[in-house]
């Protein structure tokens, strides 16, 4: 267990915020599949650009549980302030802040990872944000720009400094973007080097490798994130193994079938069924891709068009998944 400011968490297993992913209803799921603490998809800090759709729905944090942590991005330090302010006003109890991001689009207007190279203005939007707000700001980087520019030290000894009350930090550099192997030595050095808690993320799929970067980094908890998509019980999985040493049996076929409707049905309800039918696509194909036969079926299920016909579909593929099993049984 560890702090947030005055939050407690229980499970050390977090999702990580990630854009076009993690909305309320994944987010929702993933809390009641054991995650610790759930962050938003990243929200612009130009408070200009809000009306629009995505942001209307990135901004929604109706029926959420506490605490509700949202994540910001931006490189203008009074605009990061007034978009923190805004968000507590809408209900955010948790800030964090984007600087690990290393999307080109995001970068290009030098925010999220791009900001690691300049360690003044990350001090400037780091104490703008926390002196704006009366909630914890927490803080999300990578090890550094490049190979030779590792400086997630600084940055973290930076962050205890301006007030972040925890620190998530993934194994890469912003040129290695998503590229190579995660690498934990760094984050090892960011546990020492701060007393706030730290949380490790990047390549973490199993029970067995959560628990054995937690214990290689000292850190306080794991983030997870791409490991997540199609698979939202590994937040059961490795808070279970981390308890008790035990694997978890995977779901059977009738409990994923259940997890999906039901989150299909989440998504429909959220989105509405044009864009819900749409935005349903990539979270059924996550899902399908550790199940038998599931690249031929997403091929099918990414041409039907309504609400009624991806539910009748998905059912459909899982009696046909229960009878073979039935069979060869």
């Amino acid at each position: 267990m560890f702090s947030i400011g005055s939050y407690s968490i229980t499970n050390p297993v977090i999702l990580a915020p990630m854009a076009g992913v993690t909305d309320r209803p994944f987010r929702q799921l993933c809390r009641d599949m054991g995650a610790g603490l759930v962050v938003s998809e990243m929200v612009t800090a130009d408070t200009r650009l809000w009306k629009s759709r995505k942001s209307q729905t990135r901004l929604d944090h109706t029926g959420e549980e506490s605490p509700r942590s949202v994540q910001i991005a931006g490189a203008e330090p009074s605009m990061m302030a007034q978009a923190a302010a805004e968000n507590v006003r809408r209900g955010a109890q948790i800030i964090d802040i984007n600087m690990g991001c290393p999307a080109k689009k995001v970068c290009n207007k030098a925010a999220g990872s791009a900001l690691l190279r300049d360690e003044k203005l990350v001090t400037e939007i780091l104490m703008a944000v926390v002196n704006a707000v009366d909630v914890p700001v927490t803080l999300k980087i990578r090890t550094g720009w490049d190979q030779d520019n590792r400086n997630a030290v600084s940055i973290a000894r930076i962050a205890e400094q301006s007030g972040i009350q925890a620190l998530a930090v993934h194994g890469r550099t912003r040129a290695c973007k998503f590229n190579g192997s995660a690498e934990f030595d760094t984050i090892a050095n960011v546990v020492k080097s701060v007393s706030i808690p730290v949380f490790a993320n990047g390549d973490i799929c199993s029970p067995e490798t959560a628990k054995k970067v937690l214990d290689y980094t000292g850190a306080a908890a794991v983030m997870i994130g791409r490991a997540a998509q199609g698979r939202p019980w590994i937040f059961r999985e490795i808070t279970h193994f981390l308890r008790t040493g035990t694997r978890l049996p995977e779901p059977d076929l009738n409990e994923i079938e259940a997890i999906l409707c039901n989150h299909l049905s989440e998504l429909h309800r959220f989105y509405g069924h044009y864009m819900g039918v749409r935005i349903a696509r990539k979270h059924v194909g996550w899902y399908l891709k550790t199940l038998p036969n599931g690249d031929r079926f997403r091929a099918k299920f990414n041409e039907l068009e309504n609400v009624e016909e991806q539910h009748g579909k998905v059912r459909e593929f899982f009696e046909r998944l229960k009878h073979i099993g039935e069979q060869v049984a």
